[in-house]
């Protein structure tokens, strides 16, 4: 190959990689809707009660519980006692699956409401209520936990077309983190020995910090092409067998609700796609999405001790529990 015929094959590869980085990014970022600009809307009296709800829950979980885990055990039994307790105090039946792992009991806790018109069809919204070793957990995931807790509380009496599960996971960090003892993974590999018909499953993770600076954001490659650099969003993420869920969920979102919002549905293998329980779901070909402030790529007390109560925003917190509201609203409807 001689000079000007290498330059020519290496600019039509460079083309052929641009053409194809940007096919594959609009399939996998092309969203439905607008995300809001601009000044947010006050909080409606309803939105601050319910920010002062959520604070209560963290402040449980990440202050008087703390680090919850198998390391500390104690913790994570007390978690698991007060997540049971408020999922009962809502009026919904609550079930638990328990599983002995590393000699001690641990358990997977199940909010019921069965569906008047597709009762074989079900919409799971979940959350790990464990925490990391060394952390209080109070974003990552006390905030998904009391998130769970309060859409609980606001379908308690609700009469969906489809059933719907409130589940609160154990065991999703490491060393359990995307393995056989993940509480998802063996809650989810339970439905589908069953042959139950998830046809939605929502994962609620690390969703409490929210930034207006430019530079607050970050992304694995080439995500980073594609979306802002402030963290002021929530992100809703999904793999590519999930895409139609992702679409569906953040477009409802975006037309009930004046918050920013991302959506992306990508290959489950790019680098933080599938970092949490929906990857369990994943696993045995359920859809299945996240519900995120993007956890490291913007929070800097990512699993370290310093991710307490107080760095958490608990009125924007406030505003995506509304917006999914409507989102679970949508997706129990036949």
């Amino acid at each position: 190959m001689n000079y000007k015929t290498a330059i020519v094959w290496v600019a039509a590869c460079a083309m052929l990689i641009l053409f194809l980085v940007g096919a594959v990014g609009g399939s996998m970022v092309k969203m439905p809707g607008k995300s809001h600009r601009g000044p947010l809307p006050p909080l409606t009296p309803e939105e601050k009660r319910l920010s002062e709800r959520l604070r209560e829950h963290v402040l449980v979980l990440a202050g008087q519980i703390g680090e919850r885990n198998l390391v500390n055990y104690h913790g994570l039994q007390d978690a698991a006692q007060y997540v049971g307790d408020r999922l009962r105090e809502s009026g919904l039946k609550v079930n638990e699956q328990s599983v002995l792992i590393e000699g001690r009991t641990v358990v997977n806790l199940e909010g019921v409401l069965e569906g008047k018109a597709a009762p074989d069809e079900i919409v799971i919204i979940g959350a790990h209520y464990d925490s990391a070793p060394g952390t209080p957990g109070a974003n990552d995931n006390a905030t998904g936990v009391a998130a769970l807790l309060e859409l609980a509380r606001a379908f308690a009496k609700a009469q969906p077309e489809r059933t719907l599960r409130f589940v609160a996971f154990t065991n999703e960090e490491p060393p359990h983190f995307q393995g056989d003892t993940m509480g998802s993974m063996i809650y989810a590999r339970r439905c589908r020995e069953r042959g139950e018909k998830i046809v939605a499953m929502l994962s609620l993770e690390t969703m409490g910090c929210y930034s207006d600076q430019r530079g607050s954001q970050h992304y694995p490659a080439p995500l980073d092409r594609f979306y802002p650099d402030t963290g002021n969003f929530i992100a809703f993420v999904g793999n590519v067998q999930s895409r139609e869920l992702v679409r569906r969920a953040i477009g409802t979102f975006r037309k009930s609700t004046r918050f920013p919002s991302e959506g992306v549905a990508a290959p489950e293998t790019l680098t933080g796609i599938g970092w949490s329980d929906q990857w369990s779901f994943w696993q045995v070909g359920y859809p299945g999405i996240m519900i995120t402030d993007t956890a490291p790529f913007r929070y800097p007390h990512y699993h370290h001790p310093s991710d307490t109560p107080e760095k958490v925003d608990y009125d924007k917190l406030s505003r995506v529990v509304t917006g999914l509201d409507h989102v679970v609203t949508e997706l129990v409807r036949k």
